[in-house]
């Protein structure tokens, strides 16, 4: 089940908790390995998503596409900050080609025996649009990344 809460400042920050049939391995590995998530960081199964670069280091850069069919195209760039299989994992997150400024994304893998507790915090939002279009398509992904385990 999706939650989304906000912080102290509801406009900059979100938060999106989800549970997860499999192990925090597992869960890690699909946010890590390029060959998994090309099959699922999008938000919808309308978008294929190529994985340009995936630098997976403190300092190591990411350039991941998202392609709707219907012609439109989303790249998600930036770095890693903290790797810490299977526990955590922190990178900022920017929109090439839009205004926007890094924000950041911070994922905790939470062992819940057989499941595992994605608590997925993104800070640094520009605006109430900038976090509702992010919640929206974090719960997309997240979906995809559901059915994909």
């Amino acid at each position: 089940m999706d939650t989304a809460t906000t912080g102290p400042s509801a406009v900059a920050a979100l938060e999106v908790r989800r549970t997860i049939p499999a192990t925090r391995q597992r869960i890690f590995k699909a946010w890590t390995k390029a060959a998994t998530v090309s099959r699922w960081l999008a938000p919808t199964d309308a978008y294929t998503t190529i994985v340009h670069e995936l630098d997976l280091r403190v300092g190591g850069r990411f350039r991941i596409e998202m392609r709707h069919q219907g012609g439109a195209q989303n790249i998600a760039v930036d770095a890693y900050r903290e790797i810490a299989p299977p526990e955590r994992l922190v990178f900022t997150w920017r929109w090439e080609g839009h205004e926007m400024p890094d924000t950041l994304v911070s994922l905790q893998f939470l062992d819940r025996g057989a499941e595992t507790e994605v608590v997925l915090t993104h800070t640094g939002l520009p605006s109430e649009e900038s976090r509702a279009k992010h919640q929206e398509g974090w719960f997309g992904c997240l979906d995809r990344l559901v059915a994909e385990i």
